[in-house]
């Protein structure tokens, strides 16, 4: 690409960085990317409300159609001030690199608005990627359509700068917050006989999940993790009446954590009956597994092979999860993990920092899969 557009593009992230928006609050971002595109590309623009699309059109027949996403919230960290273009939002920040990720797909269509292609291509720039929630809306444009391959690219410190990671399957696991709330009946805490404790409901649970989350019993990765026990009040004179277990189920295999979910719910049920209480489940932040389909792996593999491009297998999935299996589940497509450098600290930490080096690399994946 033109060393004026990447100049452009790195201004363009940097200015991202400064003005960081939570998911599902990412008014601002939307709209500078919107305006960018719009002010340096002709493609059309599309406003979804929460999230937005760019589209090309070839004049000549269209070889196909082909989609990329960049994700573009923030996450809730501190930042040190220090960085030239640091955050102007107190307490948050970008610091898994969705700026760059935009910032990528911009200069991208800028270069594409440029160049043009025989396809049609559709660029994504999709909210709430942190929650689950954005992935799941912004899929529906595959469908809607009939877009036949879809990527994604993420940046990925510890690794050589520039180098693809790959893997067929699933890349991210798939994983919920899940809730347990059981709700007995208060008393004087010198009578307790005449309540009802959700205490030990709560205890046997957490105890059960050490069979029912036992590894041996599941073809893939499987973890169910306790983040919060929240029982009763801070008053002595009353015994508790309500108790809260809230865990992450995580899973390799969507189908084995949907198992895992439900043998969880009968123990619980079991036990709220034992105990004459009261019970309901609620669930957060929902991802499903990032499923790489193996031709759209195979067909990275050979363009980074006829380009020069470094590869590397990943051997296991990502424990974290990843929204962009929305998408995977309604067209062919990967998730590419893209090496950031050994350089780059760990994303999510407070110091990290985008490679802007990666825009430029991640237009030039873009293009060879929009050639191919």
């Amino acid at each position: 690409m033109r060393q004026e557009d990447l100049n452009k593009a790195i201004e363009l992230r940097h200015y991202l960085h400064q003005h960081p928006e939570l998911s599902g609050e990412e008014r601002k971002t939307k709209e500078t990317l919107m305006a960018f595109i719009r002010e340096h590309t002709s493609l059309e623009v599309t406003d979804r409300g929460r999230w937005f699309y760019a589209e090309y059109h070839p004049a000549c027949e269209s070889r196909g159609s082909i989609a990329f996403r960049a994700d573009m919230d923030a996450i809730k960290v501190m930042e040190d001030d220090t960085l030239p273009y640091a955050s102007q939002n107190k307490g948050v920040a970008h610091k898994c690199g969705h700026d760059g990720h935009s910032a990528a797909l911009a200069a991208f269509a800028v270069d594409l608005a440029r160049q043009g292609a025989d396809k049609d291509v559709y660029l994504v720039f999709q909210h709430a990627e942190e929650t689950g929630d954005g992935g799941k809306a912004c899929a529906e444009l595959i469908t809607e359509k009939q877009i036949e391959e879809v990527y994604g690219l993420h940046n990925f410190p510890g690794y050589e700068e520039g180098t693809l990671l790959l893997k067929k399957g699933t890349v991210n696991c798939a994983s919920k917050g899940m809730e347990i709330t059981f709700t007995g009946a208060s008393a004087h805490a010198s009578q307790p006989e005449k309540g009802r404790n959700p205490a030990f409901a709560v205890s046997e649970t957490i105890l059960a999940l050490q069979e029912i989350a036992d590894q041996s019993r599941y073809e893939g990765l499987l973890l169910a993790t306790v983040v919060q026990i929240d029982v009763g009040e801070r008053a002595f004179g009353v015994a508790a009446h309500q108790g809260k277990l809230l865990m992450t189920i995580r899973g390799q295999i969507e189908a084995e954590m949907d198992s895992l979910q439900a043998q969880i719910e009968d123990f619980a049920r079991g036990q709220a009956q034992r105990y004459g209480l009261a019970i309901q489940f609620d669930y957060y932040d929902a991802f499903p597994e990032t499923y790489n389909h193996r031709e759209s792996i195979d067909k990275v593999r050979r363009l980074a092979e006829e380009h020069g491009w470094k590869t590397e297998d990943m051997p296991d999935p990502i424990r974290s999860s990843e929204d962009f299996g929305w998408f995977l589940k309604k067209a062919p497509g990967a998730l590419i993990w893209l090496g950031a450098g050994f350089a780059c600290t760990p994303i999510h930490s407070e110091d990290f920092d985008y490679n802007d080096n990666l825009i430029e690399k991640s237009t030039e994946i873009f293009w060879a899969l929009t050639r191919a």
